[in-house]
């Protein structure tokens, strides 16, 4: 009784880090007198076992472990056997830890550094030639002139235009925070295509949503690596669980109620697609160790779906005039 008290304390703990609203538990007893019942208890499986051969009693450890009884065929005895089996463990917690070393190692951010100049060339020459702080016409990313002129081109270029100093030093700060880590995590490739996807999603959702209004920044692209990170994160909960929930989580919440008492100052529409954009490109793309193939191709296909989608709305059904 006192085991299975403390195995649901240890479960308890295990969930709030993971963010798991269920888990099963299968507890083997080894040592066990004739005299003890061993009651049921909601998702907790026990066992009880004084030889290998009592395993066939309990037909659903077979089918979640299939060949543990081939694991438990050993030729050392005593000690040896203790130390095999220690040395067993330290081999795997060590390849884990390679794994978890490889992922999580800083890298050079280059994408995100030259996103940094890119955009900062562009905003210092946008004062040089005399543009301001506000643009219209040709300079809006989004809405008519995308469909009109067939400047397709915008949606994504639009994410480097950006209205006033202040706009600008908060991307710069958010895609500098943001930018480094989910490069450093998931690759240059893979970040880069998150950039992208997010980028585009984000116009679409603003070119359906709001129609002929001009749209500037990034704002979609940060919504797009934050949900990139969320997606990541909770592969990786073990490790980042914290920081999701003390940071990365209050962010996204902090941006959306931020759009809310904006009155039109911010795209949130923009930032809604970029958000789901991210976290499906993450799921297409893969997190390293952890996503399957099913995963993958169910990110991919609903990833594609998506784009042709919104693309087949936006540019039949949004009205322009």
């Amino acid at each position: 009784n006192f085991d299975i008290f403390k195995t649901k304390h240890v479960v308890k703990k295990i969930k709030r880090k993971t963010f798991s609203f269920s888990m099963n538990v299968l507890s083997i007893f080894t040592d066990l007198d004739e005299d003890v019942k061993m009651t049921e208890n909601k998702n907790i499986d026990c066992v009880s076992l004084n030889e290998i051969e009592d395993l066939s009693k309990y037909d659903f450890v077979k089918e979640v472990f299939p060949d543990i009884s081939n694991k438990m065929e050993f030729t050392e005895e005593g000690f040896q056997l203790f130390m095999k089996i220690t040395a067993d463990i330290n081999k795997k917690n060590k390849a884990e830890s390679v794994k978890v070393d490889e992922v999580f190692k800083p890298k050079i951010p280059f994408i995100t550094y030259g996103l940094l100049v890119v955009n900062t060339i562009v905003f210092i020459l946008m004062r040089f030639y005399g543009y301001g702080d506000y643009f219209t016409g040709k300079y809006s990313t989004l809405g008519a002139s995308i469909v009109l002129d067939h400047e397709f081109f915008r949606m994504i270029t639009g994410t480097f235009i950006h209205v006033g100093l202040i706009h600008y030093i908060f991307n710069m700060y958010s895609l500098y925070i943001i930018g480094i880590q989910m490069e450093s995590y998931l690759g240059k490739f893979k970040f880069l295509a998150v950039y992208l996807f997010s980028t585009i999603i984000g116009s679409l959702f603003s070119i359906i949503f709001n129609g002929n209004i001009a749209s500037f920044g990034m704002g979609s692209v940060i919504s797009g690596l934050i949900g990139s990170m969320l997606y990541f994160g909770y592969h990786y909960r073990v490790y980042l669980g914290q920081v999701i929930k003390s940071q990365i989580i209050p962010v996204a919440i902090g941006l959306f109620l931020l759009g809310l008492s904006s009155e039109g100052e911010i795209d949130n529409f923009a930032n809604l697609g970029g958000l789901v954009a991210g976290a499906l490109i993450t799921m297409a793309l893969g997190i390293k160790y952890k996503s399957t193939t099913s995963d993958k191709v169910n990110g991919l296909i609903v990833s594609v779906i998506l784009t042709i989608f919104l693309g087949f709305v936006a540019f039949n059904y949004v009205n322009f005039s």
